[in-house]
């Protein structure tokens, strides 16, 4: 093993012999300069022969300060302790601040001395042997990538991006895909973290997850990505796969994640977004035409109709309702895509909220003979939110409630307070919703299908944007319910908007 070697930096002559004299005793290899110059001089000659510093922070000319930056240009790793009068212990730990590692004041006796110089050595030899170890790791992956075999053919040949991370972190692989979907050069990217580069900081959380093994077990994390600032100006949308690399002992020996392109299949769905809108737009004013001539008709306005024409009518009226609550569905879920669903966001009490919602459903509820309550103990029941969208929420859970409870049942709003969010609940008394149904209830298109709901006119698109909503007020939507026992749907909403965090 390599004798381990001091630098003592001091002006006095006293103190560089004396110092001299204590470490030589322990083995180790002493050299003195006296001033900071000279001792920068010796450094920049033999910078890999030093092992740690002993530096005077009053010295003539070359302060101490000063020498310290420089050392610390030259080996940012080299461990410098400062040596100090008890006077100028603030400016110790000033220099601790900047990077020393640790400080000795004056006097001291030679048992401190060698006390704070082993453990600077015992610290710089754990530094050499993970620099090591991280060396040793990086050139097994980089002999890995070196290899001119069928797999690194494959590799490079694939349409996919391909990166391939170091335990470290930084990228020791990178394929001609990933470079030109990334618009950055193979050798711009190789020995360069992901986060050195400034891409993606999501995905370089997910690298160093995997790689410190915080990933719970993950054989492959998936994400979407973005690159660019617009889906019509060049922006790049990816789809990353990142999963660990592992010797056949299970060893851990770094990352590799694949980069596949689907901005076509963003664009594909942007297109079929604006053709529903589009359509959905045009269809709804002639709809709505129609749908008021046959008000005209049934109220006999045109003349009198006969029982029959009257219940063909009707029938055709509701199906024309039924098409513009689909259009009116439509055009919400293409403003919410375009991130315009929220128009205005202004303070506003939650209760006066639904209770206009509940006095506007009422003439439904009374209809079925259901009896619908409101109960609010809060007087105020602020929030930040959008009102239209908060009424819109309210509307179709309650007029849910009431669609799916039988003729007598009943239906209960609730209003309270749970931490920092309000708490709405809305249960009735209704058809109830198999168990196996609940995780997609919110899923667009899907209708819970029974005997007791196939009579239930809807478009599955209701919850769906009721739960866009609500992510949108950064707000928590859940529905518990039994089969023929009823439902009960629970939202909370931040009280003060981006003052506490999302419910958990």
């Amino acid at each position: 093993m390599p004798q381990e070697t001091i630098l003592v930096i001091d002006d006095e002559l006293i103190m560089r012999d004396g110092c001299s004299r204590i470490l030589s005793k322990e083995g180790w290899s002493v050299l003195t300069a006296e001033n900071g110059q000279r001792g920068i001089e010796m450094l920049r000659a033999r910078p890999e022969a030093v092992d740690v510093i002993l530096l005077d922070l009053m010295m003539p000319g070359m302060s101490g300060m000063e020498t310290l930056d420089q050392i610390r240009g030259i080996d940012p790793d080299l461990l410098v302790i400062v040596i100090t009068g008890y006077a100028t212990v603030e400016s110790a730990v000033e220099a601790m601040k900047k990077g020393a590692y640790d400080f000795i004041p004056k006097p001291f006796t030679p048992d401190q001395l060698r006390i704070v110089v082993r453990r600077a050595l015992e610290r710089r030899s754990l530094q050499r042997e993970a620099e090591f170890l991280r060396r040793e790791r990086e050139r097994s992956l980089k002999d890995v990538a070196a290899e001119k075999s069928r797999i690194r053919t494959i590799v490079h040949s694939r349409g996919d991006g391909v990166l391939v991370c170091a335990r470290d972190g930084y990228l020791v692989l990178v394929n001609p895909a990933a470079s030109h979907i990334l618009r950055i050069s193979t050798e711009g990217l190789m020995g360069k973290r992901l986060a050195e580069i400034g891409l993606f900081p999501e995905l370089s959380k997910v690298i160093a997850e995997i790689i410190e093994g915080r990933d719970g077990g993950y054989a492959c994390i998936s994400q979407e990505l973005t690159l660019g600032d617009g889906l019509k100006t060049g922006r790049v949308f990816l789809r990353a796969h990142t999963c660990p690399i592992r010797n056949d002992s299970g060893e851990l020996l770094g990352s590799v994640s694949v980069l596949q392109d689907i901005t076509p299949l963003k664009e594909l769905d942007q297109m079929k977004a604006d053709f529903i809108a589009m359509v959905a737009h045009e269809l709804r004013a002639p709809l709505a035409a129609v749908e008021q001539q046959l008000v005209v008709v049934l109220n006999r306005l045109a003349g009198e109709i006969t029982a029959k024409q009257e219940e063909l009518l009707g029938r055709a009226k509701e199906r024309i309702k039924g098409l513009l609550d689909l259009i009116k569905d439509l055009l919400d879920l293409s403003k919410i895509e375009a991130g315009q669903i929220i128009q205005y966001k202004e303070r506003l009490s939650l209760s006066e909220v639904i209770q206009k919602v509940v006095d506007l459903m009422k003439p439904e509820a009374e209809a079925k003979r259901i009896d619908l309550q409101f109960v609010s103990p809060l007087e105020g029941s602020w929030m930040t939110g959008d009102r239209n969208a908060m009424e819109g929420v309210f509307t179709n859970l309650i007029s849910n409630a009431i669609k799916y409870t039988l003729e007598g049942g009943k239906v209960s709003i609730s209003l309270g307070e749970e931490g920092d969010f309000l708490k709405a609940t809305v249960s009735d008394t209704g058809v109830g919703i198999p168990k196996e149904d609940l995780p997609k209830v919110f899923d667009r298109f899907y209708r819970v299908k029974t005997p007791r709901t196939r009579q239930v006119v809807g478009t599955g698109l209701g919850l769906s944007i009721v739960k866009s909503l609500v992510d949108a007020h950064l707000g928590r939507i859940a529905i518990e319910s039994e089969l023929g026992k009823g439902t009960t749907v629970t939202v909370l909403f931040p009280k003060e908007m981006g003052n506490v965090s999302t419910p958990s």
